[in-house]
């Protein structure tokens, strides 16, 4: 059902207790809102899921749209290399988000239809720096033009094509910036200082680089968009995740991910480029993935 890509409901919650017993002992929910963080927080889920790996760092310290630590912990990460880029067509002149707020320049965002995608708190964080929003832009006659596609696809480039979108703020970038020259758009860096702001909250930096994007004039700051940790409450119960990790290991041969080869494990306990991990891990965890030679 959730392979299918016409099938709408595309996420599940997968609840499970002991024979006999009434209650639910451990629910496993996979989303893509960073809001699932809150509800591992309270005791609803007990294994979670999400993409990228920055908002669970910054709920870990207490920043962004969470007013104090959550007491999470990391028991995987699986990898998926990403950054999130503000692309804006060359026909508008601007060379950075400073400028936006500077010329009042009334930008037409294609952005993520789903409210609590991580790249509005991406978005709002970044831009919050610069000492604006994207109400203010609403406000300067801009306008937001929402998409559940991905950024490379045609609801959104066509739109650049034909001037109903001037900019497009997003992940899934390396599609995106590699067709940047076909679409008359650029790259807008992001300054030192907001750089710094943001590794303090746990949106971390990652320099998009001309060697591995050749279309680009040259290397770009940006923020890290990458991984999809898997994660649970620091009090979850070490029998649990224990199972879930031995679970992980016999099965990673058939679980699907976005490389055709087997889950790789050994590398998904490490903090890497493609799968930071930002956030201690579970000591069950650990102590699994150390038992398999994995640490």
């Amino acid at each position: 059902m959730i392979r299918a890509r016409r099938f709408p409901l595309n996420q599940f919650r997968v609840q499970g207790r002991t024979q006999g017993k009434q209650e639910w002992e451990a629910t496993l929910f996979g989303s893509d809102s960073y809001r699932v963080v809150d509800q591992v927080g309270r005791g609803e889920v007990d294994i979670a899921l999400m993409n990228p790996a920055g908002p669970l760092a910054a709920a870990y310290r207490g920043k962004a749209a969470w007013s104090q630590p959550v007491p999470v912990r990391a028991i995987t990460v699986i990898p998926s290399l990403d950054w999130i880029v503000f692309v804006v067509a060359d026909r508008t002149g601007l060379r950075s988000l400073a400028d936006i707020k500077e010329q009042r320049y009334p930008l037409k965002m294609s952005l993520r239809t789903q409210p609590d995608h991580a790249t509005h708190l991406y978005i709002d964080q970044v831009l919050k720096c610069y000492g604006f929003s994207v109400a203010d832009i609403v406000s300067w006659g801009g306008a937001v033009i929402s998409s559940s596609q991905m950024s490379f696809q045609p609801d959104r480039t066509d739109k650049v094509k034909t001037g109903e979108v001037d900019a497009i703020f997003d992940e899934a970038a390396p599609p995106l910036i590699r067709m940047t020259n076909d679409l008359g758009m650029h790259l807008l860096p992001l300054e030192e200082p907001v750089l710094q702001r943001m590794d303090d909250v746990g949106f971390h930096r990652s320099l998009i680089t001309k060697e591995m994007f050749p279309n680009l004039d040259a290397d770009v700051p940006a923020l890290d968009f990458s991984g999809w940790p898997v994660y649970t409450h620091a009090s979850a119960s070490d029998d649990l995740i224990y199972a879930f990790c031995r679970a992980l290991d016999a099965r990673k041969s058939l679980i699907i991910w976005q490389e055709p080869r087997d889950l790789p494990l050994a590398e998904m306990c490490h903090d890497t480029q493609a799968g930071p991990l930002k956030i201690p891990l579970h000591p069950a965890a650990e102590r699994y993935w150390r038992e398999v030679g994995y640490l």
